[in-house]
């Protein structure tokens, strides 16, 4: 009985079409690499990084969020503080897509609806996928060369803080890490043949990468339905 009454209730809330609250926008920001090639600073934004915001406010305090971002991953080890990797000296270079669902969850009630300017910080979680351009290690030229294109999941783990206007604006700025389900973002992991002979780095950790940004969402619909989910 329990669940058929939350069916019911989420039937009634989504046949409200009027009565959502969405967010659509923009984030435009830098981005910095984490792994084994070039420096290991965990905010270093080198390159930049712009995409897609949609939001789907379920309560004053949560929201589902879908995000979709375009970025310029890179390394250099001429650019890293360990003297190990300048005399290595590799280097790569490639665009990264991601795609992210996942609950933003508000510190304090946040109701763009209100007639009086609202702000709180907040946090991000869900999934990532990803799909960047590979590289391999190239021994003949001792560097890191293109290899097609590859995939892999990511677990976002984002702080923000966001603040409306009395219109449907909402403006916030936020710092994310992103860790990767591989260690092959830089070429230091290949599958393959002769993978084992071309991996370099420290083969036990994956490799991570950061976000950090502003963003610019417009809200539009009726206050909503905030139902219990």
């Amino acid at each position: 009985m329990r669940y058929l009454t939350v069916i019911i209730i989420g039937i009634f809330c989504y046949s409200q079409t009027t009565g959502q609250t969405y967010e659509l926008g923009g984030f435009f920001g830098g981005a910095n690499y984490i792994g084994d090639v070039g420096d290991t600073s965990i905010i270093n934004l080198q390159t930049p990084v712009v995409g897609g915001i949609f939001k789907w406010n379920r309560s004053k305090r949560h929201a589902f969020r879908f995000t979709a971002l375009f970025a310029q991953l890179e390394g250099d080890d001429s650019e890293s503080d360990e003297s190990r990797r300048q005399l290595r000296d590799y280097s790569f270079e490639g665009s990264l897509t991601e795609l992210s669902l996942g609950i933003e969850y508000t510190f304090w009630e946040f109701n763009v609806h209100s007639d009086a300017s609202a702000s709180t910080p907040y946090l991000y979680t869900g999934l990532t996928y990803s799909f960047y351009d590979q590289h391999r290690l190239d021994p003949t030229i001792g560097n890191l060369v293109s290899d097609g294109t590859g995939s892999a999941v990511a677990i976002p783990m984002v702080i923000g803080f966001k603040k409306s206007t009395r219109g449907s604006l909402v403006f916030g700025i936020e710092l994310g890490a992103r860790y990767a389900l591989t260690d092959n973002l830089d070429g230091s992991a290949p599958d393959g043949d002769n993978a084992e002979n071309l991996q370099f780095g420290n083969i036990n950790n994956d490799d991570w990468y950061m976000f950090a940004g502003v963003t610019v969402t417009f809200a539009f619909g009726k206050k909503p339905c905030y139902c219990g989910f």
